[in-house]
């Protein structure tokens, strides 16, 4: 049991953290700007599974230590069959399957295999590097997925409606666009974002067939 000498008196201690919770409070409050980004195609058609991400300056790129996500496969598929992540995660790739699987990448930004095992594997991948990593099942040639890796803790995936929600600071950023349609093959779609200190904001891109885009429209 802990015991306090001198203890407050109560208004004052009760002014005092009332405080405290104005301190912590109010920067998440000021910062957090409520955006919404829909992806399109050349025909306004919407793009589901494309993966936005918001480059803020002065926020580490990396995920903190023992950051995890997953990418199960299930009903001989990968689920999901995209999977964006932040630089640093570590991935496990549990098999849900009654069938063994043999996953593998032979993509640059992280390759690397998993032979033929059932349930989870004893060690997670580590994806130390921003790109794309297009997954594959050596026993199921059918099976494909994808894992997006990006240098900033703000990212979503669009809908199916093509729309990704994000939670980002106020400021001038760097938009990033990726769809499965780009591959590992070419690169992400790159440019300025200018996010305003107050209201929720909508911005429309689109992604046309040479992996161009058009400026963002508010």
């Amino acid at each position: 049991m802990r015991h306090f000498a001198h203890p407050a008196p109560l208004a004052l201690r009760a002014l005092n953290a009332l405080g405290a919770v104005t301190l912590v409070m109010l920067p998440c409050l000021a910062t957090a700007v409520p955006i919404e980004v829909t992806v399109q195609d050349a025909r306004n058609t919407p793009l589901n599974d494309a993966v936005v991400s918001i480059e803020v300056k002065g926020v580490k790129p990396t995920a903190a230590a023992g950051t995890q996500a997953e990418l199960a496969q299930r009903n001989r598929s990968f689920a999901p069959s995209v999977l964006p992540i932040q630089t640093g995660t570590l991935v496990q790739f549990p098999n849900l399957d009654t069938v063994r699987h043999h996953v593998y990448s032979f993509s640059a930004t992280r390759p690397f295999e998993i032979k033929l095992y059932a349930g989870t594997p004893a060690s997670p991948v580590t994806f130390d590097k921003a790109g794309t990593a297009v997954l594959g099942c050596n026993i199921h040639d059918r099976m494909a997925g994808f894992i997006h890796v990006v240098n900033t803790p703000y990212f979503a995936k669009t809908s199916a409606f093509g729309v990704a929600q994000l939670d980002v600071p106020a400021g001038e950023h760097t938009v990033q666009i990726w769809h499965p349609s780009l591959a590992d093959t070419r690169l992400p779609i790159r440019q300025p974002l200018k996010v305003l200190a107050s209201g929720s904001q909508t911005f429309n891109l689109t992604l046309t067939g040479n992996g161009a885009s058009t400026p963002p429209g508010k």
